[in-house]
């Protein structure tokens, strides 16, 4: 049932996408509260399908590929939904609905059947560690997209191209102070996750590291984002904190996607 639910969130997600390019080629309000509409929607349709996913497994979801990229999306949306509360943020919205789409996409095309976690596995460590890890990654992900925007925008205004098919962006200080204050939010909930799983691992396998290439570049990109946050006051800011925050983002994507796939260890399957 829970794929259902998947699946009728797609069009909702693909019809928020295409509404808000339409916003930012038109610069008119309208494409986007209807898009805000369909994101919310579809946001609560896969909030359902989480839902009855976790009652299915009979714990936290993170229990396959299809799970993890299902719950990174909603994670995304939600994030940046709260973030479009205080910010009017159309712009940024046009760069995460359609990754929540390809994300959520993904998810129900590699959809699998209901399997249980290890028994190892089944202690207060792990939902203490995916939530904020989880969290963390879609925090990064809007990020990152506020840095694109930033680039973007920065490299409209050297070219002196003030109108064209884009319209409305934030100023650069506007983008820049956002960039940073989400960056700032994504760090400490991502600390919290490594350390929480550094626990979740003491508990499951008996040592805090075990050198996997997804800790590896966890770290690394945890130790960007370090960087990034503690280089501020001397300078670092503009295209060079966009530049960095997009070099996280992209070490956290290999470490995500592409390892969980190809080199998955002990953080991918069934994390068994």
């Amino acid at each position: 049932m829970d794929v259902f639910f998947l699946g009728l969130s797609l069009p909702f997600y693909l019809t928020a996408a295409v509404s808000l390019v339409v916003y930012v080629t038109v610069a008119r309000d309208r494409p986007r509260r209807i898009a805000l509409t369909f994101l919310s929607i579809a946001l609560v349709l896969h909030g359902l399908a989480i839902g009855l996913r976790a009652a299915a497994v009979g714990t936290v979801v993170v229990n396959s590929v299809h799970d993890e990229l299902s719950l990174l999306a909603w994670l995304i949306v939600a994030a940046y939904l709260a973030l479009q509360v205080r910010y009017r943020l159309g712009v940024v919205g046009a760069l995460v609905s359609p990754l929540a789409f390809l994300l959520t996409l993904s998810a129900y095309l590699v959809h699998s059947g209901t399997e249980s976690l290890p028994s190892n596995l089944r202690n207060a460590w792990l939902p203490a560690h995916v939530a904020p890890a989880f969290l963390g990654y879609a925090i990064f992900a809007v990020a990152f997209c506020i840095s694109l925007i930033y680039l973007l925008q920065e490299r409209r205004l050297k070219s002196r191209r003030r109108g064209g098919v884009l319209q409305g962006l934030p100023s650069l200080e506007t983008l820049d102070e956002l960039n940073y204050r989400v960056v700032a939010w994504g760090f400490a909930l991502f600390t919290m996750g490594i350390i929480t799983g550094s626990l979740l691992a003491k508990v499951t396998w008996g040592a805090f590291w075990t050198w996997e290439p997804k800790q590896i570049l966890s770290v690394l990109a945890w130790l960007l984002y370090a960087v990034l946050l503690q280089t501020r006051s001397i300078g670092w800011r503009g295209r060079r904190a966009a530049r960095l925050t997009i070099a996280g983002f992209a070490l956290l994507v290999i470490s995500f996607l592409g390892l969980n796939l190809l080199f998955p260890g002990r953080h991918g399957g069934t994390f068994g």
